[in-house]
């Protein structure tokens, strides 16, 4: 995705802070446990201004904008990921809410295992939920992850955690596609639409990711043949890489383009600790058909318009609104 062009709505509320704190934590404070560590705050993130698309463009993104799906076709699903969905809380914690008897389905106590539908009618602790349903398009955004900076929303260290940056998601949560540990920074895409998350991220998509790695000395030649040809043994299995070529660097310090389709936990640093080399920086450059922008600077957020949002779509093989499912 090279255009850079795009429109979004000011962060709102999340949907779950009219709920009362964390199950997670409130069970913590009952068993007597240490508290968690405050909390840091942060700024949030700028987003990456950009000129208006052209009146082609526009209109397209206009078109694509009102266009839905009909409810009436859509299937039941279970009632935790529809409140996950709708940005109540994570999965597990509203299947906590659901055992604690806090939620009901048209007037009746949930139980686990439970389905809803768009005309249900769904409480949480006494308020009603509207439910979010996949009937328009999805919300992309584009975040140049900093070092330093968590991908996840429960953190008893109170580290910063790229969700204390981003806008917030109206009436939905923001599902990140993919990690990056902490030490490692650039592009990381966030989504509303679980099944889009998934289709990125699962390993039976093989989905290209694309890194700049800079190591504190140098591969040989026949090192990199050997990770693009029968690869290396790690403590998880047998890890290959797509392909890998020098890109200079000064001094004891090397950069290296890798490109590989797993998301494995450190993989890209326990490939070099294989070779005995240590990598000093490591930024995500691309995952799938999305490039980190060019112009898009540590610590901002790019959201992408409807039309570029429909490219990626159909680069997963996913229907757009009121189209029926891809085969």
């Amino acid at each position: 995705m090279k255009k850079q062009n795009s429109s979004s709505k000011p962060g709102l509320r999340r949907a779950d802070e009219k709920f009362s704190g964390s199950p997670k934590r409130q069970a913590r404070d009952k068993a007597g446990n240490a508290p968690s560590a405050p909390k840091t705050r942060v700024a949030r993130a700028k987003k990456l201004a950009v000129r208006p698309a052209n009146q082609k463009v526009q209109s397209r993104v206009r078109q694509l904008q009102e266009q839905r799906s009909d409810l009436s076709g859509i299937e039941p699903v279970r009632l935790q990921k529809a409140l996950a969905a709708s940005g109540v809380g994570s999965r597990r914690e509203m299947e906590e809410w659901i055992q604690n008897g806090w939620v009901s389905v048209n007037g009746k106590p949930a139980q686990l295992g439970d389905k809803v539908q768009p005309d249900d009618q769904v409480l949480v602790k006494g308020s009603v939920v509207k439910l979010k349903w996949p009937d328009r398009l999805p919300r992309i955004i584009l975040y140049y992850k900093q070092e330093g900076e968590i991908v996840s929303r429960d953190d008893p260290q109170g580290r910063v955690s790229i969700f204390d940056r981003l806008p917030q998601a109206a009436s939905s949560r923001w599902v990140a596609i993919g990690r990056l540990d902490i030490n490692t920074s650039g592009l990381l895409i966030l989504t509303t639409s679980g099944e889009l998350a998934n289709r990125f991220a699962h390993p039976s998509f093989e989905v290209e990711r694309e890194y700049a790695v800079r190591v504190l000395g140098e591969l040989e030649i026949e090192q990199m043949r050997q990770l693009t040809g029968e690869g290396v043994m790690l403590e998880d299995g047998l890890a290959q890489v797509e392909r890998i070529h020098s890109q200079g660097g000064e001094g004891a310090n090397k950069w290296y383009n890798v490109v590989l389709k797993e998301g494995r936990n450190r993989e890209v640093r326990r490939i070099f600790e294989h070779f005995g080399l240590t990598v000093s920086r490591l930024v995500r450059t691309g995952f799938g058909p999305i490039a980190l922008p060019n112009r898009l600077k540590r610590g901002q957020f790019y959201e992408l318009n409807a039309a570029e949002v429909a490219s990626v779509m159909k680069w997963v093989d996913m229907p757009l609104p009121g189209e029926g499912r891809r085969r």
